[in-house]
């Protein structure tokens, strides 16, 4: 008898608890600075960018192209000190703009390689520059900071360890390390430089760029080439087995914490089997480079597709689990096209990530003598009183923003498009997705359009349906 897939969510995300912190008011080298008088039509960045899934969060005014991070952490202290510079442009007349920064304590701040006022505020750091900022204008803005960052709960957001440290966290995490327009909708390219001690391996997203080692410390200078969500950004600090290797040309850097057993290190090692498999579904891989970490802490129970090179929570490798050890590893790696290169505009389309990196894993299972994904569509559409069918994966609650509806049902709406418009249209739907829109951010009204476009049909009621409706959507 070939395996059965579970009538369960694969849920590899934990819902982030969104907190408040107080940070000390910046202390900025140098006399404090006065912005230009206001003159009409200036005025501060807004403050957030209003999306109710992470209130507070992002800020308005500019857009930001890059990031270079200097980092140094020490595992005795567990103290972060840090350099951000910050490559963006003004897209309105600014006095003043923010930035997310979180628990940790500002010491200078300059635009343009002058020294600018930093309030700190909560969460936030309003940063007035000593001249208005037009729009349109090119501008850097280099932050100095320092502290003892701060875990957002048990096992996510900065975490401590007995050697080093590590982050994950979705939808926030960013801005517990270092300054940052924390929303998905800015997108932009970062050298991540981290000193840790020289015993210790320091990991982070993209290309290992340079390794060296001066008076027992080592630097580790990672670049992330192509656009990155902030909350993708990561770093992993301690004692790991670290695995360099190619694979069609490109880097593949994977690591598992000494502390766990060897097999691991072995199912990590078939991430690029998966990716092919996956470039066979929907297309080329969208990125220079390929990995994977797991970690030891069993307090953080999830796995995050952080760019590149997703973060594993040390659960999914439990004796026992069978399949399941590859299916999260599908998972992570799926959401390198859908969820990294095509990312959300706005937390309420999460179905765009979740939905089809579940997907996706349905496929892998189908592959290796599992279930078909049209058998695991049957098997929960016989099951007609399960709370997916009442809750809306394309308009989860706030405060349920990964729950099961946009893992499953959002996976369960794509074999649904799949059947009505066919295998050739819906895989070219899927490729064309990721072609057109990779680097960039999407909405579900995005999705619907090509589609219809590809497809050639209207598909407005199926979509409202599938992801709007409170009851069983008719079968396709």
């Amino acid at each position: 008898m070939k395996p059965r897939y579970a009538r369960t969510a694969m849920a590899t995300v934990a819902t982030a608890a969104l907190l408040s912190g107080c940070i000390p008011a910046a202390d900025p080298t140098g006399p404090p600075a006065t912005a230009s008088p206001s003159v009409a039509g200036f005025g501060p960045g807004a403050e957030t960018l209003d999306d109710p899934y992470t209130p507070g969060a992002g800020n308005g005014g500019y857009d930001v192209l890059s990031y270079d991070l200097e980092l140094r952490y020490d595992p005795s202290t567990d103290r972060l000190t840090g350099r951000a510079s910050i490559e963006a442009t003004a897209t309105a007349n600014l006095t003043r703009f923010n930035l997310d920064l979180e628990g940790l304590e500002t010491t200078a701040v300059t635009v343009d390689g002058a020294a600018a006022t930093a309030e700190a505020s909560g969460a936030e750091l309003r940063v007035t520059p000593a001249a208005n900022l037009p729009q349109g204008k090119a501008f850097t803005t280099v932050v100095t900071y320092g502290g003892v960052p701060a875990a957002i709960a048990d096992g996510e957001g900065f975490v401590a360890t007995a050697d080093g440290a590590y982050v994950i966290g979705e939808p926030e995490s960013a801005s517990h390390w270092f300054p940052v327009n924390d929303h998905p909708r800015d997108k932009a390219t970062y050298t991540i430089r981290i000193t840790a001690p020289a015993e210790l391996a320091a990991l982070s997203n993209g290309v290992l760029a340079g390794r060296a080692t001066t008076d027992g410390w080592t630097s580790w200078t990672w670049k992330v080439n192509q656009p990155m969500a902030p909350y993708l950004a990561m770093m992993a600090i301690g004692d790991y087995r670290v695995k360099e290797s190619t694979h069609d040309g490109l880097p593949v850097i994977t690591a598992v914490h000494r502390s766990l057993p060897t097999r691991i290190d072995a199912l990590m090692a078939r991430s690029p089997e998966v990716v092919d498999f996956l470039e066979s579904r929907f297309g080329p891989y969208p990125f220079d480079a390929i990995g994977g970490i797991v970690l030891a802490n069993r307090a953080t129970r999830f796995a995050l597709e952080t760019q590149t090179r997703p973060l594993y929570g040390p659960v999914f490798f439990d004796e026992g689990r069978g399949d399941d050890q590859l299916d999260v590893i599908v998972h992570e790696l799926a959401h390198q096209w859908y969820g990294d290169s095509v990312s959300v505009n706005e937390w309420r389309d999460l179905w765009l990530n979740e939905g089809f990196a579940t997907f996706a894993a349905w496929l892998w299972f189908e592959e290796k003598g599992g279930d078909t994904v049209q058998e695991v569509f049957d098997d929960w559409y016989a099951a007609p009183q399960d709370a997916i069918w009442t809750q809306q994966p394309g308009n989860p609650p706030t405060t349920q923003l990964f729950n099961n509806a946009v893992y499953t049902r959002g996976g369960l709406t794509l074999q649904a498009l799949r059947v009505k418009v066919g295998d050739a249209k819906f895989f070219e739907i899927m490729k064309t997705w990721a072609t057109e829109r990779a680097g960039t951010n999407a909405t579900t009204a995005d999705f619907v359009a090509l589609a219809e476009r590809i497809s050639g049909q209207q598909l407005d009621e199926f979509f409202e349906q599938w992801l709007m409706g409170r009851v069983r959507p008719p079968r396709p």
